[in-house]
């Protein structure tokens, strides 16, 4: 295999479900190309997702550890690019509307489908596609929306390209359009299931299913973990000093008033209580507070600095 999968997720090959899953969310955070500053973020993500795909799954996991322990028998599809298919065409994907879709059932299905096409399990099946039907492999993909949508819900376009077989047990791709329902109250990382719009079926089975993982847009305001949302909110130095009352907008377009602690801090943190997503368990809106310090460009901006100073003369923000 050219890639090892637990390094791509940077864990051990006796690493949890659990442990499989935070190491997938933190490098999803650090890569996901509508967020990430890093040069190869696109190819890193599609890189994270297969391997998520794969070691998530417990099957797909037992076989591709095999695989691991068996490199003698898997080296002719090794290179991914057997039969003049280069796997890197199957993971770009465009979602209407600015949307982002990353499709990650590649290894799913070149690495279960028959071994591999072109192993010899292939070759049995090609030869036997008239005695013997197989159903299509069930498919993954990412979609990632507003966060708005968490409380409204939408219906998206995304436009997939998922690798099959034709009639004559030949890999082709097929490219398909689909219109996604997002039902309100979907935490992130939950997944809509969408019955045979996965693998198409071999001679005569039945489709699988196509399962789209929903995530949702992550800024240095705003980012949702599960069902809980977390916004920066900025405040003056005055609201946080003198503990007052102000408006903000939460992250589903309403307007709240909110009492600031007196003496509130940056990186202060207020939770308001099943304000996150509306899911059957509501999430909490939690406001990560940041003072900002207003500049002094006038004589009379500059002014009220001096007396400002004059005030508080006995305190040293040095000081431990």
């Amino acid at each position: 295999m050219s890639n090892n999968h637990y390094q791509s997720l940077g864990i051990s090959r006796d690493a949890s479900a659990d442990q499989i899953k935070k190491a997938y969310r933190k490098l999803a955070r650090k890569y996901h190309p509508d967020i990430s500053k890093e040069a190869d973020a696109e190819a890193r993500m599609q890189e994270i997702n297969v391997a998520y795909d794969t070691l998530s799954d417990a099957e797909k996991k037992k076989q591709y550890d095999f695989e691991l322990d068996h490199p003698q028998g898997f080296g002719e599809f090794g290179d991914g690019k057997h039969s003049g298919f280069d796997q890197s065409q199957f993971y770009r994907q465009g979602g209407a509307q600015g949307q982002h879709s990353d499709f990650s059932g590649f290894e799913d299905l070149f690495g279960r489908f028959g071994q591999g096409f072109g192993g010899a399990d292939y070759q049995y099946q090609r030869a036997n596609r008239q005695a013997k039907s197989f159903r299509g492999e069930d498919q993954h993909a990412n979609l990632t929306v507003d966060v708005d949508i968490a409380f409204h819900g939408a219906t998206q376009n995304i436009t997939l390209q998922i690798p099959t077989l034709n009639i004559y047990g030949e890999p082709e791709v097929q490219r398909k359009t689909l219109q996604v329902k997002i039902p309100a109250g979907m935490k992130s990382g939950q997944q809509i299931r969408l019955s045979g719009q996965g693998q198409a079926g071999f001679n005569g089975g039945a489709a699988g299913d196509l399962y789209i993982e929903i995530l949702y847009k992550q800024t240095e305001q705003l980012w949702v973990e599960g069902a809980d949302i977390y916004q920066q909110l900025n405040i003056s130095p005055w609201e946080a000093a003198l503990g007052q009352k102000i408006a903000f907008t939460t992250p589903d377009g309403k307007t709240l008033e909110l009492q600031i602690p007196k003496n509130a801090r940056t990186g202060q943190q207020l939770r308001l209580k099943d304000k996150g997503i509306p899911n059957k368990t509501p999430g909490h809106l939690y406001l990560i507070l940041n003072v900002v310090i207003p500049p002094a460009n006038t004589e009379v901006e500059q002014h009220a600095y001096n007396t400002f100073a004059q005030a508080f003369e006995s305190f040293n923000p040095r000081q431990s």
